[in-house]
């Protein structure tokens, strides 16, 4: 299948290649192109952005999560009538998952798509010196196809000749662009990154245009597209959650109502999740803890995902209707999986404000960010997973769950210092902070399709 595309890289974080891959995309929406935008690795938030800059959902690419064979097959699906994909990089170029080599990094992503790469440089401190960073990256993997550089944070026209000169001389890679240094575009961070563009609204969306015009000033994009359908054609087929759930056995009878919260507070969500429990069967439908008082009408299934409870935590805990209203889905048998901002919204309290009280756990802010992939195993039976199901996920927050695990855990792994455990799981309910991506983890949406399916369904508060 032919589809063109490029992958945004660059030497080390911080070199500003989520604002040249949004602005990328951002300026070729422009142009009227539909763009596929994708983001390699498990991160949440830039793919916010990118949906923002597209009109089309951002997904990820992450070989560690959903396995190397899944990299092609997920961009194509996702890619669907779509006239260019870009994929913006994890980390450097060729950091990867500790310990596993070069899986999962960027490059990695990029030769499972035989994509070129656009390598994104931070020219802020350098002049001559950049042309040695770049043929070092150019040569460092000859599988890796470098097929252009973007200077970022430049400073002048004299230092944009002097940086185009050297790599003229030294590197053989060509210049797609110079991007001047401008705080217009300076996105906000908090404890975990950049603040969600679900937070943001109409500040995000001036932010992804204001990247827009800032590329599309100082980047060819006839040269960017042209490097792009250079990719040669991908004998994959496009991944296809209908497939996977009648490969499962699936999908259920009845529709079963499964609620997705979503809104400021949980905004981190694969879109692959909710496709995958709708071709298992499920009827899915959004509920927002900061806005709705009750569930939706008949709902037998709860999924509440990632994001930031801990910044809504107030507004989460004078929501009392719905709080009540998750307590007794969760009594009533019917399944409910979450995960990190999930977990908390779940304990009894949060920083000290009552929660839904759904685990015998208190949750607040801590002083450590845990980050992380982990190979866990499922240590009972639940509505995520069997027991013995071995999994790949990803830890990252800077809270503190206490205690860690419930008297039946969600989860065990292994440290440098001995087993752990994490979560809580029973028949109905699954809370860990261990983030899963469910095209990684065959039959988890089918598992819960069934649970709900086999409950009634529950009324309104």
């Amino acid at each position: 299948m032919d589809v063109p595309r490029i992958v945004v890289a660059a030497p080390s974080s911080g070199a500003g290649k989520t604002t040249v891959a949004t602005g990328l995309m951002a300026a070729l929406a422009a142009r009227g192109l539909a763009v596929s935008p994708h983001k390699a690795g498990p991160d949440y938030i830039d793919p916010g952005y990118h949906a923002l800059a597209t009109g089309r959902p951002g997904r990820n690419l992450d070989a560690f999560l959903c396995g190397p064979e899944r990299i092609a097959p997920l961009l194509l699906h996702g890619a669907a009538g779509a006239d260019i994909a870009v994929v913006e990089g994890v980390m450097g170029l060729f950091d990867g998952a500790a310990g596993h080599g070069e899986l999962a990094s960027t490059a990695h992503v990029a030769k499972l798509l035989r994509a070129p790469v656009v390598l994104v440089v931070d020219a802020s401190a350098q002049s001559r010196s950049v042309a040695a960073l770049v043929h070092g990256f150019a040569s460092w993997d000859p599988e890796v196809r470098l097929g252009g550089v973007v200077l970022n944070r430049v400073a002048s026209d004299r230092h944009e000749e002097l940086l185009r000169e050297a790599l003229e001389e030294g590197s053989g890679v060509p210049v797609l662009g110079a991007v001047r240094r401008s705080g217009a575009v300076a996105t906000p961070s908090r404890h975990l990154g950049l603040v969600p563009a679900a937070e943001r609204d109409a500040e995000a969306v001036r932010a992804v245009r204001d990247m827009g015009a800032l590329v599309a000033a100082g980047v060819d994009l006839d040269a960017v597209l042209a490097l792009a359908r250079s990719a040669p054609p991908l004998p994959d087929a496009p991944w296809d959650p209908a497939a996977e759930t009648a490969a499962a056995g699936g999908p259920v009878a009845g529709r079963p109502r499964i609620a997705l919260a979503g809104g400021a507070a949980f905004s981190f969500s694969y879109a692959e999740n909710a496709e995958l429990l709708a071709a298992a069967g499920a009827e899915v439908v959004p509920v927002d803890p900061l806005r709705d008082e009750a569930l939706p009408e008949g709902t037998a299934g709860l999924v509440v995902g990632g994001g930031f409870p801990e910044v809504y935590a107030a507004e989460l805990s004078a929501n009392a209707p719905l709080r009540r209203a998750v307590a007794a889905l969760a009594a009533s048998g019917a399944p409910v999986a979450a995960e990190c901002a999930g977990l908390l919204y779940l304990a009894r309290s949060l920083d000290g404000m009552p929660m839904c009280g759904v685990l015998d756990a208190e949750a607040r802010m801590g002083g450590r960010l845990v980050l992380g992939y982990r190979e866990a195993v499922a240590l009972g039976d639940g509505p995520l997973a069997e027991a013995g199901a071995r999994v790949r996920g990803h830890e990252f927050h800077r809270t503190v769950c206490t205690p860690a695990a419930g008297p039946s855990p969600a989860w065990g792994w292994r440290t440098r210092s001995g087993p752990s455990t994490e979560g809580f799981a029973g028949p109905s309910v699954h809370a860990s902070y261990l983030h899963l991506h469910w095209a990684g983890v065959p039959g988890a949406a089918l598992r819960l399709a069934r649970h709900a399916a086999a409950r009634p369904a529950h009324g309104p508060g």
